[in-house]
């Protein structure tokens, strides 16, 4: 289970709002100063994130929680962010440039590039569709693992 701390900011029900801020490593490595990495983590500064979350404990605004996401659910949901989309756009490419080969069409170059947008076009869809799926599964969604009480962890609650 990946973990990050969060302060609870509003509570819908069983549905709470935590505001994350985003963490960095970098500029603790020996390489930080000539690093573009931590250049740019230092450009673009501690942005703070909104994010829903599950919980099945009593919160109030203000208090300091654990919150975490299973590392499964963010494995699959990466793959289909990145990896769906653009293998559809590559099996589309391979797709006209074969059929431009096989049945003798004019311009192969178009095809690939044609069926390739609809290859991308078609992931992009079914992305959107199985993201309309999980959005209230709570198998992917992030939930609160425990309370901190003055800077400690209090009692852990799992699912």
């Amino acid at each position: 289970m990946l973990e990050e701390t969060a302060q609870v900011v509003r509570i819908d029900g069983d549905r709470v709002w935590v505001e994350t801020q985003r963490q960095s490593t970098c500029g603790s490595c020996a390489a930080a100063k000539g690093c573009g990495t931590a250049t740019l983590s230092k450009v673009l500064g501690q942005r703070r994130t909104l994010v829903r979350v599950l919980s099945r404990q009593p919160l109030r605004i203000g208090d300091r929680v654990v919150i975490g996401i299973r590392e499964q659910a963010l494995v699959r949901g990466s793959l289909a962010v990145y990896a769906v989309p653009i293998l559809l756009m590559l099996a589309g490419g391979i797709i006209g440039e074969l059929g431009a080969q096989g049945f003798l069409w004019d311009n192969a170059e178009l095809a690939s590039v044609l069926l390739g947008i609809s290859g991308l076009a078609a992931g992009l869809v079914w992305l959107r569709r199985f993201t309309r799926k999980i959005e209230f599964d709570d198998k992917y969604q992030p939930l609160v693992l425990r309370k901190l009480v003055d800077g400690t962890a209090g009692v852990v609650v799992t699912r």
